[in-house]
């Protein structure tokens, strides 16, 4: 195995899915972006100390067949990824995608779907990721894989590297799992990454208009569909429950009061692809207990959606790295992520994160 000495950020991946793909494709396209310029999806093109080209990704794990064994290069393009190709032509990366252990990662649904493998010995993770220097892992797993991502997290800690939880299983928002990494001596960001402008972020920044504008909230929804695996793993309602938590109290953070909601996925449709589309509904009262009522439609592709704010965490978590800060990133987690360890206003969770940039902040 040959070490890039020269890396500055390096990176390790679990799950090599769309996100996966938008993630590596992203680091490529803004490469050689001025650190001046103002891109789509970025805080900053540089980050602290940190340009996005500053990125190395030096291993990841999957359980696909058609993965395991591929730089990392081609394994994001594998079917059944589906997220759109905005890099004509990547490079190898030099990165080799491992056997994971499936453990709760592939529901008995998803086995076809992911081409799971059958009798692959999955690899020592903590020892891939010593071997590496990885400076962190992104955890990417499928909503509901609980077992699995603890099994990622402790990895993490053992090789003594960072963990990015990018699902709703919660560890950066949990406390002993927090208190874990404070002991190591390891930063934590989490959990439930939060896209560029989702239907979480649209629905936060309706109802708090309503709040700050002294709308009454009486009811609130918000349904979501799509087409790609992400979606049709979530088709069994048991893989949803912390996702609907993280979704849920993300939006109803923002009102001082209880408010009946129903939030979180709603259907698989496969002709959508990486499409995903919102629907949020808003019923509430105005002045003189007058009615009013918000519709709103969003449309995204999917996984780009994300891929930025990740970049911009992979780079808070180096920053915190280097002044040896350890257990969870407050500022970064609150505006990055649907369930953080500490819930603030995304106008202050910005706030505290240029702040923490600038050395102002210790998380």
């Amino acid at each position: 195995m040959v070490v890039d000495v020269m890396a500055k950020i390096r990176v390790a991946i679990a799950g090599v899915g769309n996100c996966a793909s938008a993630l590596v494709q992203g680091v490529h396209y803004y490469r050689d972006a001025k650190e001046a310029d103002i891109v789509p999806g970025l805080m900053h093109v540089k980050f602290g100390d940190y340009h996005v080209r500053d990125i190395k990704f030096v291993a990841a794990f999957d359980v696909n067949k058609l993965k395991i064994g591929k730089d990392l290069s081609e394994a994001i393009f594998a079917e059944p990824n589906s997220c759109s190709r905005f890099v004509d032509s990547l490079p190898k990366l030099g990165a080799k995608v491992y056997a994971g252990p499936k453990l709760d990662g592939v529901a008995p649904h998803m086995n076809n779907p992911f081409k799971a493998y059958e009798e692959n010995q999955p690899e020592d993770v903590a020892s891939v990721l010593k071997e590496t220097k990885a400076d962190m892992l992104v955890n990417f797993l499928p909503v509901g894989s609980r077992k699995a991502t603890r099994f990622y997290a402790q990895a993490a800690l053992d090789a003594g590297c960072a963990f990015v939880n990018c699902i709703p299983e919660f560890i950066a928002s949990d406390k002993s799992w927090a208190a874990k990494f404070e002991k190591s001596g390891i930063p934590v960001a989490g959990d439930d990454v939060k896209s560029q402008l989702g239907a979480t972020i649209l629905h936060r920044t309706l109802v708090r208009l309503c709040v700050d504008r002294g709308i009454m909230v009486d009811e609130t929804y918000q349904l979501n569909l799509g087409g790609n695996t992400d979606f049709q793993n979530m088709t069994v309602e048991e893989r949803l429950k912390t996702k609907r938590v993280s979704k849920t109290e993300a939006v109803t953070s923002m009102v001082p009061y209880d408010v009946p909601t129903r939030i979180g996925p709603s259907d698989y449709v496969p002709f959508l692809g990486d499409k995903k589309i919102c629907y949020v509904y808003v019923k509430g009262r105005k002045f003189g207990n007058q009615p009013v009522t918000i519709l709103a439609k969003l449309e995204v592709e999917d996984s780009p959606n994300s891929a930025g704010v990740v970049i911009d965490v992979i780079r808070a978590v180096k920053i915190a790295l280097d002044r040896g800060i350890a257990g969870p990133l407050i500022s970064m987690s609150s505006y990055a992520f649907k369930h953080p360890p500490k819930q603030f206003e995304d106008s202050t969770a910005k706030r505290l994160v240029e702040e923490f940039i600038q050395g102002k902040r210790d998380r």
